[in-house]
This record gives C-alpha cells, structure tokens and sequence, in this order.
C-alpha cells in the first residue's frame, strides 16, 4: 500500500515542534495511525506501535515522518517503505530480542507484550478502528483538497485579507455560477462572520464571464476604496471591503489571472486606497512642502495616525449603530489649512470629529482620548454580544460626553498698516480646520489718541521707526459675523469669537450670541504701548491678528477672559509690549506699593515727554516764523558792499525771493501730505493682496482626475485677478509719486 498524498496539518499559529505521521504494519494485517499530530508522542505512547512491530514477523514495518515550523507551511506526505532500511530495521529487531533473551521478558513493558489479536472488550476501542477512523479523516481531508483546488482553477473567488499577514489567504469564498447571497445567515451560500455584516449583506452574481455584486439595502460595501449602492461589475484583483473593515481581494476568472503578486495586496494597502479616496494624502497634508524633495516625517505621522484610526472609527461607529447610539464619528486633521500670527502651518493631528444625530450636539475628540473610549466601547460591545445588560449610566457611557464649545475656525487680519498709524477695515474669512469658510468677519483696528479719537491722514508716518520709544494707543472693533455655518445647521447654537495679541497671554472673547446667522458683535477694546519697542514693531509689520471662531451648544460653558496678569493704564485700557516694565519689576522684586509709585512715577514721566515734545514742535514753529520774518527785513535793505578781502557772488536769478519762502514750506508739507495718502492707499491694496495671496495657497487640486479641468480654470482665473490687482496697485502708486513729483517741481520753478 503506497499514500502520495498530501496532508496539511494544523496547529497554533505560534509554530513549534509538531510530530504528524502513520504507522503502518502489513504483516498481520494491521495498520495503525499515529494520534499524535501537533505534540510529541510519549514513550508509553509508542509502545503499542512497537510491540506490534517486534511480533509481526516478516514485512515492511513502521515509519515516522517528523515536521517542524509553523502550522501554514507543514506538508507531510506518508508512505509505506520497502527498501533496505526497513529490511535492516526488521534485522536489528531480531537482534535485540536474541540479546536480551527469555528472562529478561519479565522486565519489557506490559505494551509490549501485548498480543496484536483481538483484544477483550473494555469499552476503549482498538487501534484498527482508530486506523479506521483516521483513514475515513485522512480521506475527507484529501478530497476537500482535492475539490478546493479544483474549483481553484474553475471559479472566481474572494481571498480574506487580514491585519496578520499569517491570516490572510486562509479563507476563499468561491463565486459558482449563478447567484449566491452573502452574510451571517446560515442560508447564504457565503457565510460571513464579521462587525457590521448583515444576515443578507450583499449578492454576487457569475454570469457569462462577468462577475457583479450588489449591496442589500443599506449594507456597506466599498469596491477599490469607493463605496458602492447599486449592482457594480469586479475586476481580477478588485478589492472589497464588507462591513466596517472585512477585506476581500477578488480573484477572477483564471483567463484573467497572470503571475500577479499578491502580496502587496495586504491589509495597508486597502486602508491606504480608502483614505485616498475620502481625499486624505500625503501630498494634501503638506509632506511635499520642505523644498528638498522629501516627506516631513512630522506630517507622515500624521497621515499614518490617519490610515491605523480608519478602520477603528468604522468599528466604533458600527457598534455605536448596533447599541442605538444616534452617534457619528468621521476622521478630521487639526490644523490642515491653519497657520500662525506669521503665515506658518501649524502642528498637524488627528482628531476625531462626533455628532449625534438626534441633537446635533458636537465633540472633538482627540486621537488618545479615542482610542481609549475605543476599548471601552469593545468592552460594552461584548457585553451586548453576550445578552447582557448593556445600559450603563451616562457618566459611565463611553459614547457620552458633557457639551462644549467647539473651535470652529480662524481668521488672519494683517496689522502691517496700524505700523504706519494707518487705520485697517476689511471683512475676512473664518476658514475651518478643512480649509473651507464657515463665516465672514468685518473687522477693524484704528490707531487712536489716549482719548479714544482715531487718527487722522496726518498722524500716517513714513517709517516705523518714528513710532520707536512713543506711546500707540489703537483699538481692535469687531463689527460683525455674517453667513455662520455654524448656526446655519443649527438655529439654537451661539458663538463667541476670540483673540489673543502680541505679549497678552490672556484671550480676550466676546459677549456669546445665540440664535442669529448674521450677528452683530459691536465690541471694540484699546490697548496702548506706552514705549513702542523694536520688537513691538517689527511685530506689526510680520504678523497677523489671529481671530477664533467658537461654537456654543445648549448646556455648555461659555468662554471667558480670564485676566489675573494684565496691566491697564490710568485710562483704564489694556496694556501691551510691557516686557520692559515687567523686567524692571523682577529685577527689582519690589513690593506691590512700590510697583504702583513706579508705575505713576512712569505715566508722569510720560506726560512730561509728551508736554515737551509740544513745546518743542510749538518752538519749531515759532522758529519758523522768525526765519521768515528776518528775511523779509532782510531783503527790504540795500545791500551792502563788499569787503575788499571777501567777494560774495550774485544770487542766482532762478532762486525764488526770500518772500515766497512760506509758500515754499507750505507746498512742501503738502507734497508730503498727499506722499502720505498715496502710501496710505497703497499699502490696503497690497493689504487685499497679501489676503488673496494666502487664500491661494489654501486650494489643493482634488484627487479626482474630472474635476481637474475646472479647477485648473478656476485657479488660472484667481492668479489672473491677483495678477491684476497687484499690478494696479503698483501703476498706482507709480502714477501719484510721478504726479506729486511733477507739482513739487512746478512748484518750485512758478512760485506764488
């Protein structure tokens, strides 16, 4: 009797020494199979084995075959030997029991001994029905084998795809012709097991040469990434997605098979392909950006974060569906479209983003404190699974959480003009964490005297520097909100909005608003430098007043301004660049009643500045006046002759008379004056400009080739509008230099 055939055997996956064979004895007729596979046998065990060897008599005896490694790649083939080793073995049988003689018989093992005939009956059965047994196994397993590799070779099939690498390819689904359904009922010709199968989850259909699934209703079903709703053709190595994360590679008819690689279809590669398409990519989260060809590896940790929580948040919405939640969780990116007061990306994360969707209530949660209402939500899960009770109070509910407020976006207003004691008023865009607008705010920031009154076109000055060591004083008014999202979606919500400035580490928020699209905020606050530092300036001049946008919801905290640290004036408004004071007073660890007759002591010598700085500008002009007044006494006396040691030359007949000097100064400060205005106007232009500017570099291409075309249009369009509105700036500015420069001119060569 001769097996050839081939025998897989299965243990842990762990691996480890297994011993798997087949005793086989012709003799007297008897052939026994070994029980052993998966452990190693005993001595007592073989001792049965080998007395019916040693008492047999002449014919072929017993072989072991002996396997080690892991479960998936054991194959051990059993046959009966008839060569020489075999005879040889029979041989040093005989030898042994010459050697140990009759007397010695006493001592063998009662196994041993044991007669190979029938054997009483004691409720055990014999070793020629355990043969028996194992042959009846041995020829089931073999023959589902046989047919597996078979169909194999006919029929398409689905291969599970699993996170082990080890488990993937252990199931195969095959696909006959005609229709067969899929899912847990044991009806289904595909038997499904998994979170969010459904009893009757999809069908598949094979007719002639064409494979299609349709989805039963709602049923989740995700072909190469997209999720699908209606009946959809597959191709060879298509790869499905059943449930929240069952995954299947579709092989197809073996015409259209090749010498494919499998195995860069694992597990990463469907969480990869479904980011994709839902838009999430290493290139639209920035990694491309550092100039040098290489991925930020910042970023890519974050877009890896991304893929690893996929599958857990379909899993975590997938039981809070089946416990009657009312919740939903999507993947969102921190940061994706922010920047900080200067224009630079933020640090990016991943968040987590949950509605529910009776209340419309809203959560972010962050990815540590996910993952771990994650293993609580499996915990409740399974106890649901089970048939217990799966209430628990709310307190202890992982899917609950007390209402907050909710960051709905930032704003950037530039306050390079407020450098220049320029006011600024514009409407800016509330962008939210996508990069999309959730609203409009009309702001604006007025230089203004310690009174409260703005500035004039007088105050503009040429250079920052001039402002270096003075008092500013300037107010940031928020007009209004228009078109909020937020409220849009919601009429019961509010907002608040919030900003924080240069060295204030407190944020000063606004009065909440509920249940209005449009508000109207109407709050404005001053701050005042009272010695305008280098820093300070240079501040004004790179960096931008970032402006929050937070959600209310009912039942929530309002924010608040909480402002232990702030210093006021004596006008009662906000204080700013207040290092210098603040190093003074540490330096100098005085007491609190020190600190404040420092503090008077530094507004009396500010006012003294101020009162000298008018006396001095009122002394210029007085002086001025004298100048003026002693040339025209001047200029009505003869003049006197010459010296005989000192010849002085003629005035030139083009200097204008002494007489016209005043017009002449006048004309001067209105040149500057209307200088003054040109840059006024110049810098709100590239003010605008600056704004479409950082608005262009939010736009990312979309992944779908179709709307490509469009948005490369689109794009073209808003370059040319920036184009247009940057070179109108500058012909403008270019016009009223050459215009004032033309006047001073005239001015100066037609007097009066």
């Amino acid at each position: 009797m001769i097996l050839s055939e081939q025998m897989v055997t299965s243990i842990s996956p762990r691996g480890g020494a297994v011993i798997a064979g087949f005793l086989l004895s012709s003799g007297a007729g008897e052939q026994v199979y070994s029980r052993g596979l998966g452990r190693r046998l005993r001595p007592r065990q073989l001792c049965p084995f080998l007395a019916g060897a040693l008492q047999s008599g002449p014919g072929p005896h017993c072989v072991f075959f002996f396997a080690h490694g892991r479960a998936k790649k054991i194959q051990n083939k059993a046959v009966v030997n008839t060569s020489m080793l075999m005879r040889e073995s029979k041989a040093e049988n005989s030898k042994a029991l010459l050697a140990h003689g009759n007397s010695r018989t006493a001592e063998w093992p009662p196994c041993l001994l044991a007669e190979p005939g029938p054997r009483p009956q004691t409720g055990q059965p014999t070793w020629a029905h355990q043969l028996q047994q194992a042959r009846e196994e041995w020829q089931q397993r073999y023959l589902a084998i046989a047919q597996e590799r078979q169909m194999t070779e006919t029929f398409p099939h689905l291969l599970n795809v699993n996170e082990d690498p080890q488990l993937t390819g252990v199931l195969k689904f095959f696909i006959q012709t005609g229709s067969c359904d899929a899912g847990r009922a044991p009806s289904n010709a595909i038997l499904l097991q998994g979170l969010g199968i459904s009893d009757k989850h999809a069908s598949f259909t094979n007719l002639d040469g064409t494979v299609m699934v349709t989805p039963h209703g709602q049923c989740k079903v995700v072909v190469n990434g997209v999720p699908i709703v209606a009946k959809t053709k597959l191709q060879h190595l298509d790869r499905l997605i059943l449930g929240s994360n069952s995954a299947y590679l579709y092989i197809g008819f073996p015409a259209e098979r090749g010498s494919e690689d499998l195995s860069r279809f694992d597990y990463d590669f469907f969480q990869l392909e479904r980011a994709a398409a839902e838009g999430v990519s290493v290139d639209k989260l920035g990694a491309a950006g550092r100039g040098d060809g290489n991925a930020d590896p910042s970023v890519l940790a974050v877009f890896q974060d991304y893929v690893k929580l996929m599958p857990l948040v379909a899993e975590a919405n997938q039981m809070g569906e089946e416990l009657d939640k009312g919740l939903r969780m999507e993947l969102k990116v921190k940061n994706l479209a922010s920047s900080d007061s200067r224009g630079y990306d933020l640090q990016k994360e991943v968040m987590v983003k949950v509605t529910h969707q009776r209340t419309h209530e809203v959560w972010i949660w962050s990815k540590a404190k996910f993952i771990n209402r994650k293993f609580l939500m499996e915990e409740l899960y399974q106890r649901f699974l089970e048939g217990e009770a799966s209430h628990v109070a709310r307190e202890d509910d992982p899917f609950w959480d007390p209402v907050e407020a909710v960051h709905l976006g930032s704003a950037h207003v530039w306050l390079q003009p407020l450098a220049y004691c320029m006011r600024l008023e514009e409407q800016v865009d509330f962008l939210n964490c996508d990069g999309t607008e959730e609203a409009v705010l009309h702001v604006h920031v007025t230089p203004c005297s310690p009174g409260g009154q703005a500035c004039g076109d007088e105050d503009v000055v040429m250079d920052p520097l001039e402002l270096l060591g003075k008092r500013m004083d300037f107010q940031i008014g928020l007009v209004r909100c228009l078109g909020i999202k937020w409220l849009k979606e919601r009429a019961e919500r509010g907002v608040q909005i919030g900003y924080r400035i240069y060295d204030l580490s407190s944020t000063f928020y606004t009065k909440p608003v509920w249940k209005t699209v449009n508000p109207q905020i109407e709050e404005t606050v001053q701050f005042t430098a009272l010695n305008a530092s280098q820093e300070f300036l240079n501040y004004l001049q790179t960096n931008a007043l970032v402006v929050e946008l937070w959600g209310l919801q009912e039942g929530c905290t309002q924010l608040s301004s909480s402002q232990p640290d702030v210093m006021v004036t004596s006008e009662g408004h906000i204080m700013v660049d207040t290092k210098k004071i603040s190093t003074v007073m540490d330096t100098s660890q005085t007491t609190s009643n020190q600190i404040s007759e420092l503090y008077m002591k530094l507004l009396k010598l500010e006012q003294e500045t101020e009162l000298l700085r008018n006396v001095n500008r009122a002394l210029r002009e007085e002086n001025v006046l004298l100048k003026h007044s002693l040339q025209k006494v001047a200029s009505a006396k003869p003049a006197r002759k010459p010296s005989d040691t000192l010849k002085v030359p003629p005035m030139p007949a083009q200097l204008p008379a002494a007489g016209d000097s005043p017009h002449v100064s006048a004309q001067r400060a209105g040149s500057d004056r209307e200088l003054a205005m040109a840059l006024k106007v110049f810098y709100q232009s590239m003010n605008a400009a600056r704004g479409q500017f950082l608005r262009l570099k939010h736009y990312k291409p979309p992944d779908d080739d179709g709307l490509l075309r469009p948005f490369v249009h689109q794009q073209s369009q808003r370059l040319k509008d920036f184009g247009e509105l940057l070179e109108s700036s500058l012909w403008r500015l270019k016009s009223d230099v050459a215009r004032i420069v033309r006047e001073k001119r005239a001015g100066l060569l037609h007097p009066g």
